[in-house]
């Protein structure tokens, strides 16, 4: 019997989520700590001539807008301090004069302070040497953020895909990310941009002079990953056909391989206390009020150029019988215009965006703010903060990258705050932070001649009120760097 083939059309619905560029241009602000959107402010007031500082009319509002906990703006002015409800100034609570001193300097301290991550501005200066498109450039950019504090990327492909095509409107692929990725793990330091333990390690291996000793730590690390970091010597001795003597030596060399190359980079980088800007200023008082304001002491109020607002409606008055040149002239003011008052409105949302996510942040971790204890704070993840501040969670992923807090307890980064939660079968949250904290103390503590194995670990972090399995002991312990209880004599 013939037989043969017949085609058939179908239809397919996709939905594509596209942004307007308003949209694009609030969410690359969002990104800007504040010294960058300084430069970005006067970039901005240099390129478009209908943009220019000064308060807008009749708007009062202070550079300083502040979010508080029972307590009203203050409205008063740097010259004259009214006692209001205090019969003299010695009843005057500490936190009201220190209030309007501030007020009188106007200008925040800049509080020197090791940053740790550093890397990122270094990775970026190593960029800037690289022959890429525009495009490119902004994937590799986009890429070294997403690289964690310990230099290793661990966000999957499909999700930056998806992120880049969002947020910045470029739509690629995974073999192109891979190709900008490579490019990044040939900056120094070796192994910066991997994927995982193993290939953090290869690429570092791969930088060395060509030797018997370097295939062999290649093969090791390659094919017997799991064994080196098990310690099973025999097994990869056997593995491999190699001597215990060519093991011995190449394991040597392999433990001076660094596991973390993005914090060793902020260590050694870092100790140079470099000047960090906060991005907030929370103060807490006395009475337990919790003042939030955003730093904006360098950061210039904007508004239309009233020359430009004037021609502009000169020009549309009399827009009949224009002239081929009025009309020309007619469409750069209105371009320049909607320009300039579309970037005021996205600095005004930026703001609104970063007080909203900073006292989401506050009100989850309220106790910390209040005692400065770090173990008073609670699990913490993006989504939580996304519903309390009625914001998606990539919004507040971006506000929590590379901003920094100043507190009554000193200066730290957003994405100190949080962390991940344990959950007892009791249904008692814990705090990972907390519970990785104890075990460091039990491993310190412990008879460096007869270490605790993760068993005896689980059930002395049990004793203490945490009781967790012996396998997240041993997850936990892997991620703090803690190698097992043989290596530890």
């Amino acid at each position: 019997m013939a037989q043969g083939s017949r085609q058939v059309q179908t239809q397919a619905q996709q939905q594509i989520q596209t942004l307007s560029p308003q949209q694009i241009l609030v969410v690359k602000l969002l990104e800007l700590p504040t010294v960058e959107l300084e430069e970005r402010i006067h970039s901005e007031i240099l390129d478009n001539p209908a943009l220019e500082e000064g308060k807008e009319m009749p708007d009062n509002e202070d550079d300083n807008t502040e979010y508080a906990e029972n307590e009203d703006e203050n409205t008063e002015s740097n010259e004259d301090f009214s006692l209001g409800d205090y019969s003299n100034e010695d009843d005057i609570p500490d936190y009201k004069l220190q209030e309007h001193n501030r007020s009188k300097e106007g200008v925040a301290e800049e509080i020197p302070f090791s940053d740790a991550v550093s890397f990122y501005e270094i990775l970026k200066d190593q960029l800037q040497m690289q022959e890429l498109t525009p495009e490119q450039r902004d994937i590799a950019e986009y890429l070294i953020g997403s690289l964690d504090d310990d230099g290793l990327l661990r966000k999957n492909m499909e999700s930056i895909m998806d992120e880049l095509a969002i947020y910045r409107g470029i739509y690629t692929t995974e073999e192109e990310l891979n190709k900008i990725l490579e490019i990044i793990q040939d900056f120094d330091p070796a192994g910066i941009g991997a994927r995982s333990l193993q290939e953090c390690l290869l690429l570092q291996i791969q930088r060395k002079a060509d030797s018997p000793l370097k295939q062999i730590e290649l093969d090791i690390i390659g094919k017997c990953c799991d064994e080196f970091t098990r310690k099973n010597k025999e097994r990869i001795i056997q593995k491999l056909g190699i001597t215990e003597e060519q093991y011995n030596e190449a394991v040597s060399d392999l433990t001076k391989l660094n596991p973390r190359p993005g914090s060793s980079l902020g260590e050694a980088m870092g100790k140079n206390m470099q000047q960090i800007i906060p991005d907030f200023i929370v103060e807490t008082y006395e009475d337990d009020t919790i003042t939030l304001s955003l730093n904006n002491r360098n950061v210039p109020e904007l508004r239309l150029s009233r020359q430009f607002t004037e021609l502009l409606d000169e020009h549309t008055r009399n827009k009949d019988n224009q002239s081929k040149a009025s009309k020309d002239a007619l469409m750069f003011l209105k371009q320049k215009v909607d320009a300039a008052q579309g970037f005021i409105n996205a600095v005004k949302q930026r703001q609104h965006t970063l007080l909203t996510t900073m006292q989401a942040i506050i009100d989850i971790q309220r106790l910390f703010f209040l005692e400065g204890d770090e173990s008073l704070l609670k699990p913490m993840i993006l989504k939580d903060v996304a519903e309390r501040a009625g914001l998606d969670i990539s919004t507040i992923s971006r506000v929590s990258n590379s901003k920094y807090v100043q507190t009554n307890y000193g200066i730290y980064s957003l994405k100190f705050f949080f962390s991940d939660g344990y959950t007892t079968e009791d249904g008692e949250e814990l705090s990972v932070r907390e519970i990785k904290r104890i075990l460091k103390e039990c491993v310190d503590t412990e008879d460096k001649e007869k270490p605790y194995t993760d068993d005896e670990l689980a059930e002395t972090l049990k004793t203490k009120g945490y009781p967790i399995a012996r396998r997240t002991v041993a997850k936990y312990r892997q991620q703090l760097n803690i190698p097992v209880a043989r290596l530890r004599r």
